[in-house]
Parts: C-alpha cells; structure tokens; sequence
C-alpha cells in the first residue's frame, strides 16, 4: 500500500491532483476556524467546552459541518444544504416529467440539474442561517451553558442580515471548491469535503472518551473503542462491497459479415443499494418534531411529551422509531433509485436476457424479487449500524462522542473505498500495480 502511494506521488499528472486536492482540504478546514462578524468568540468557546458530548439536535449537522457550526463560523453550515439540495432534486426527478426528461436528455440535461441544485443550495443555506442565527441569538443553540444568551451581543437588524449572508457565502465557496476537487482532483469533491468534515471530529471525540473513562485513566476505555472501530470497519467494508451478480446474456446478431454480441456479463446489485441517504433521511424526519418543540412556547403537554420521548437518544421510543424509519426509507430509496421495468426494456432492447428467464416483464418482476430480498439484510444492517452510537451511550455512558457508528463510519469508509478505487484505476492505467496485489 505505501509502494503504491509513492507511485502515485511520482506520477507527475496524479501527483498534481494529490496535491490540489489536500490544498483544497487545508483551505476548507481554515474556513471552519473564521468567526462571522457580529459573533462573540469568547462565549462561545466557553459553550463549546461547556457542552462537549452533549450536541442535542445539532449533532447531525455539526458533524457534517466539521465541528464549524457549533463554533459559528463562515463554514458553520458546511456541505449539509448541497446534501439536502441534491437529495431533493433526486426525489421530485421521480415525481416531476420535466426533471425526469432532463436526466434522459445526457450531459445537457445534467448540467441542468446541477444548475438547479447550486440555486436550491442558496436557498437552503438562507434559510438554515436564518434559523442558527435565531436560534444562537435566543441561546438555545447550547442548553444549559452560562453566557449563551450573549452569543450573539448586536441584535440589530443588519448584524443579523450580515451574519446570514456570510453563512451563505461561506456554503457558496463549499460548494464551488468541492466542485474543483471533482473537476481537477481526486474522487467526489462534495464527498471528500464531507470525509474530512466527519474525520475532523474524531480525534476530540477519542479523547473525550480517553478523558471521561475510569479504568487506567481512561486507557482501557480508549482502546476497547478503538478496538471496537477496527471491527466497524471490517464490517462495514465488508457489507458496503456485497454485492448480488445478476448474470446478462447477449444474443449473437449478424451484420453483413460479422456477428455482434454473444458477451457474457452481469448487472451488480449492491446489498446496501440506499447508501447513507435512509440515515439521513431518519435522522432529519425525527429532528422536525424535537425542533417544532423546543422553539415552542408554554408548557403545552405534546411539548412535554415530545421533549422527553423524542429528544433523548437512548429512550426506547426514539430507538424504535428510528430503527423503522430507516428500514422503511431504505426500501423506499431503492424504489425511486432502481428502476425494474426501465432495466429490463433496456435490457430486451438490445437482445440482453437473464438466463432461464424469459425477456420483457418476467425479467422486471425476477429483478425486483431479487432486489427486494438484498434489500432487507442492507436495511437491517443500516438500522443496526446506526444505533451503535446509542448502544455505546446506554452501555458505556459514552454520550454523542462515539465516533465509531451511524452515520459517520458510513460515510469514511465509503468515501475512503471510493477514492482508493480512482487512485488505483489511474495508476493502473500507467501500467502501475494498485495498493491491493
């Protein structure tokens, strides 16, 4: 592995998309330092120490966001509302004919829809820093920290204004560099930037647990968790690569003087077909309630109830609901994103079938039996990876530092599987060996 990262380093146009890729990431994580104008810095570096392993709602997108959004800054909002934006942008593709017709137009149509979704991203990020300002200026932001009401000190009008635009502006320039990274360095920019957003986080979080333990000042605690990491990640790397091989067969067709077809091939489907986007999905579904309540007002009782079943992680209520939703979402995922009947048409267009199963309609209803039977053990595994968080909060009192689970182990190991696999094709491609023999 180290032999095939010293070829990289040593094929001058690869080495060039190394190197602008870690500078992008230097300037990405610089930004996630930068106050916004009309922000208390000193109060708010007490908050964040004051709340240190108790994130609440925010927990999601401060992950997502590198640690920026709790501190406020010009990041503070990160990469989420291009997630949230390309995430709707994909589902109303399914329910709207005019974007379903932009996605089958090619390159064109793409370019589009990318078009669309840098707009909606704008409109997001207003809309979040809107609400991070309100919520920080209300002191709501950090529950139960002493100097959260003098966050935000200036309560002008164009204090506010300034530090929403800024908030925009800052997930303006995410976007723009994670676009560059696509464009001249490696792998997915959007997805790098969220990397290294969720890897940021772990080494406060290890810490933290290192801290907060009791045997050998915490030693033994810290090595179970890292132990416990390695067998996450065997685990999910393992199920992430699962896939079910669908053999194609391509009947032979005579052109003038020469047969075309006869190929053997196969159409993968992926256990875990849905990706991260059910968690997302469960996370953000069970946050509108907790938020609809604690920006109430009163002592209504559905407030009360809401407060105490739906906000703390580790109530059975919330892991249920949680754990269903994610499995449903899954499903549903799947649904919009694969496509039977279009495969099949596909498939019986160009002479392609399934062997033992006749073309046409057998073949859509033979893919989606195949697909909802992966799907199950990929939705279960979804669930379960995702409570791990909350099994580590209920059996070792690890609170929101867990770095290990959820979302997060998710997203670094298939960032990190994806990039590795661009790595390894370009230096194949120059007669070099890849990291694995």
């Amino acid at each position: 592995m180290l032999t095939g990262f010293a070829r990289a380093f040593r094929t001058p146009d690869l080495r060039k998309k190394l190197l602008f890729t870690l500078g992008i990431i230097v300037v990405y994580r610089v930004g996630t330092h930068i106050p916004i104008p009309g922000v208390n810095y000193k109060a708010v570096q007490t908050c964040v120490t004051e709340a240190s392993g108790n994130q609440g709602l925010f927990g999601l997108v401060n992950m997502f966001s590198g640690g920026a959004l709790l501190q406020i800054t010009v990041f503070a909002l990160g990469i989420m509302p291009y997630i949230t934006a390309s995430i709707i942008l994909q589902l109303l593709t399914v329910v709207i004919p005019r974007l379903e017709a932009l996605k089958k137009e090619g390159q064109a149509g793409t370019a589009k829809i990318t078009q669309y979704t840098r707009y909606l991203t704008v409109a997001l990020a207003i809309l979040q820093g809107t609400g991070l300002v309100a919520t920080a200026r209300s002191g709501a932001l950090f529950n139960g920290c002493s100097v959260a009401g003098n966050i935000v000190p200036d309560r002008a009008i164009f204090t506010t204004i300034t530090m929403v635009i800024c908030m925009t502006a800052g997930t303006c320039v995410v976007m723009w560099l994670g676009e560059l990274v696509t464009d001249r360095g490696i792998g997915n920019g959007m997805s790098i930037l969220m990397f290294i957003s969720i890897a940021a986080t772990f080494p406060s979080a290890l810490w933290a647990i290192k801290k907060s333990g009791k045997l050998a000042d915490g030693w033994i605690e810290f090595g179970t968790v890292i132990l416990v990491g390695l067998v996450m990640v065997g685990l999910v790397v393992f199920v992430e690569q699962a896939q079910r091989r669908i053999p194609v067969q391509y009947a032979k067709r005579m052109i003038g003087r020469r047969s075309y077809g006869g190929t053997s091939t196969y159409i993968p489907l992926k256990v875990n077909q849905a990706g991260v986007i059910p968690v997302i999905f469960a996370s953000s579904l069970l946050y509108i309630p907790a938020l609809v309540a604690q920006f109430a007002g009163g002592n209504a009782g559905w407030k009360t109830w809401v407060t105490q079943n739906l906000t703390k992680g580790d109530h059975p209520l919330y892991i249920t609901l949680y754990f269903l939703l994610i499995v449903f979402f899954a499903f549903f995922y799947v649904a919009i994103s694969f496509n039977p009947e279009e495969v099949a048409d596909n498939m019986k267009k160009y002479g392609g079938f399934i062997p033992g199963i006749r073309a046409g309609r057998p073949t859509a209803e033979y893919l989606s039996y195949v697909l909802n039977r992966i799907t199950w053990p990929g939705s279960l595994y979804l669930g379960l990876i995702a409570l791990v968080p909350t099994m580590a909060l209920v059996g070792f009192g690890a609170s929101q530092n867990f770095p290990f689970g959820g979302t997060s182990i998710l997203i670094i190991v298939g960032v990190g599987l994806e990039t590795v696999k661009q790595i390894e094709s370009q230096l194949q491609q120059r007669n070099y060996e890849g990291f694995l023999r």
